[in-house]
C-alpha cells in the first residue's frame, strides 16, 4: 500500500450546516453524506457519502427504481429534479408517492447531467 494512503473516504467529519439526527442527509459544499449522528448547527458531524440510506423524499413525488436522485438543499429533500439541486446518487428501490423516504445508493461518480 502506497505510504501516502490515508483511508477509503467514505466518511468526512465536517461543521453541520444546520442542526442534523443521525439519518438525515446533509450538503457542506460538494459533499453530500448522511450524519452518522446528531450535532447542532455548526458541531461536528460525520457524513457517511457511501451505502445505501433511506432518505426523506419530495412529498408526492413517485420515484422509479434506478433514476437519478438529487438533493433539494433547501427543503432538504430528495427528488428527481435536477435543475438547481445536487445530484446524489440513484434510487435503490422505487418509491410511491405517499412514501415518506427513498431508498438511495450515495453515488457522487456519476455526472450531474444539470
Amino acid at each position: 500500500m502506497a505510504k501516502n494512503y490515508v483511508g477509503p473516504g467514505d466518511k468526512i467529519a465536517v461543521a453541520a450546516p444546520y442542526a442534523l439526527t443521525s439519518g438525515q442527509g446533509a450538503l457542506v459544499q460538494a459533499v453530500f453524506g448522511v450524519a452518522q449522528n446528531d450535532a447542532a448547527n455548526g458541531a461536528s458531524v460525520v457524513l457517511d457519502t457511501t451505502g445505501v440510506y433511506d432518505i426523506t423524499k419530495e412529498p408526492a413525488l413517485a420515484i422509479s427504481q434506478g433514476v437519478r436522485v438529487f438533493w433539494d438543499n433547501a427543503n432538504r429533500r430528495i427528488t428527481t429534479t435536477a435543475t438547481s439541486n445536487f445530484h446524489v446518487g440513484m434510487a435503490w428501490a422505487a418509491a410511491l408517492a405517499g412514501d415518506a423516504t427513498v431508498r438511495v445508493k450515495l453515488d457522487r461518480g456519476t455526472p450531474s447531467g444539470s
